[in-house]
């Protein structure tokens, strides 16, 4: 996909942490029940750390002991690029940010407690959060 936000691999290291390059840019994951924002309840908006882009609303956002921050639902429907993600022997649905590319993690169908039935399971510092 050709994204609005474009940015050299230096330009990305320049404004990313060395671990948040390595998940937004190079697909990398944060370890389960690690990251910042996995117990955040607040109300807000949750944004692309690369690129600022909004993706996530609070009210979407459920405890689904993934170890993940979990959503079931972006904040608007073209807010993230779904694609198949064949990695590591897996037939996954990966989840990037729609204006830069940026990793966010994966998406699966095993959540009927939420309207959707979706669960995306997004890495905490793939992410930022902006309370309301």
């Amino acid at each position: 996909m050709d994204y609005p936000i474009k940015k050299t691999d230096e330009q990305w290291q320049q404004e990313l942490s060395d671990f948040e390059f390595h998940v937004l840019r190079e697909g990398g994951t944060e370890r389960a029940n690690t990251g910042e924002l996995l117990n955040e309840n607040r109300e807000g908006v949750y944004s692309c750390k690369g690129c600022g882009a909004e993706l996530f609303r609070s009210v979407a956002k459920f405890d689904s002991h993934c170890g993940w921050p979990s959503f079931y639902e972006p904040k608007i429907g073209d807010a993230v690029e779904l694609i198949e993600d064949r990695s590591h022997g897996m037939l996954r649905t990966e989840v990037r940010c729609a204006a830069c590319g940026g990793h966010l993690g994966h998406v699966f169908e095993d959540a009927p407690q939420t309207p959707t039935g979706d669960r995306y399971c997004i890495n905490s510092v793939s992410i930022k959060f902006n309370e309301a």
